[in-house]
């Protein structure tokens, strides 16, 4: 990834604290970023787990020269800044450091956001208060925490509550559509295509197929067969559940079933097929899977249940979908009368 040189140095700026006055008697632009020295300059970086050391040269250059060689370290597309390029953003942003306004930083947020524009992107802060990056034509995040077994943080937990509010009441449809393909692009897949339910006979047990491309530039194909409701091994399956075989055989359907990729303009078979239940994928049924499975498919076939759902949604900072979100009496808050 390259931004053009005068982004990149009035970023530089921006971490420098150049811009506006101290003076409020000036009659210029108040400034809304400390100013850093060389000695604080060569601390901000540090602070990040870098060892960029400022050299004593002219520093919004410096601090230009030091992005730039960060937005050329390996990352996920022309979408998804690298990481510690997202981390800087955050840091550069950090509450506590307002100047001349509230913790919210709107000035500061928007003299920023005009760089970025420019580049593409938009800085945004979200529930936790910490700020990312989002780019503006694929609404794709930048994040720079995304193991989803870290611990929560309280706004977190509570939009995994709402979040299974959601999946308790929503349709596989939805399931689909609301929350697996918006999660399947924040992780960095593309071409994702939904099969839908409406044509079952060209779906050879895929609901969704999609690409994912390697640091090499080679393709690697995934097909998911999603359920809504709990796998289980039972030999009866119950209302809302799935039976564990059913969905083993559909997986083998869809591994031999080729897809036309149109950007490459040929048929191509998938490489791995993922098996994605809204609900629990019992022990006993994910035993019965792993027995089913020689050694050439287990590497093929790989499961994702609701509590991988949850986790991987809520870290990567996704909005919740619209009947998730908390309804809203239709009145004004104030009587007319």
């Amino acid at each position: 990834m390259k931004f053009k040189r005068r982004n990149t140095e009035a970023l530089g700026d921006l971490i420098c604290g150049n811009p506006g006055s101290d003076d409020p008697h000036s009659g210029g632009t108040p400034k809304y970023f400390p100013y850093r020295s060389s000695m604080y300059i060569t601390e901000f970086f540090q602070d990040l787990d870098t060892e960029y050391t400022h050299d004593g040269s002219t520093r919004h250059r410096w601090v230009a020269d030091v992005l730039d060689a960060m937005l050329a370290e390996p990352h996920e597309g022309p979408t998804r800044p690298p990481e510690i390029f997202c981390r800087v953003i955050d840091y550069l942003m950090a509450p506590n450091d307002a100047m001349n306004e509230g913790p919210g930083r709107p000035n500061a947020l928007g003299q920023l956001n005009e760089i970025l524009n420019r580049e593409g992107f938009e800085a945004f802060y979200a529930d936790d208060q910490h700020c990312y990056l989002r780019h503006i034509g694929t609404n794709t995040i930048g994040v720079f925490q995304t193991n989803p077994h870290r611990p929560l943080t309280e706004a977190e937990t509570k939009r995994r509550k709402e979040l299974i509010a959601y999946l308790e009441k929503c349709s596989e449809d939805e399931l689909i559509e609301e929350i697996l393909l918006p999660l399947f692009r924040q992780l960095g897949f593309h071409r994702i295509t939904s099969a839908g339910h409406r044509d079952k006979a060209l779906e050879y047990g895929k609901d969704i197929w999609m690409r994912y491309t390697l640091p090499t530039q080679h393709y690697l194909y995934f097909g998911l067969q999603v359920k809504k409701g709990k796998l289980d091994a039972s030999g009866v399956t119950k209302h809302g559940h799935a039976g564990i075989g059913e969905i083993h055989h559909q997986a083998l359907m869809m591994l031999a079933h080729d897809i036309f990729d149109p950007e490459v303009n040929r048929r191509v078979l998938v490489d791995h097929a993922f098996i994605v239940a809204g609900g629990e994928i019992t022990k006993a049924a994910r035993n019965w899977l792993g027995n089913a499975l020689d050694a050439a498919k287990r590497s093929q076939i790989m499961f994702i249940d609701r509590e991988d759902i949850l986790n991987l949604y809520v870290v990567t900072n996704l909005p919740l979908p619209a009947g998730a979100l908390p309804s809203t009496p239709d009145w004004p808050d104030e009587p007319p009368f």
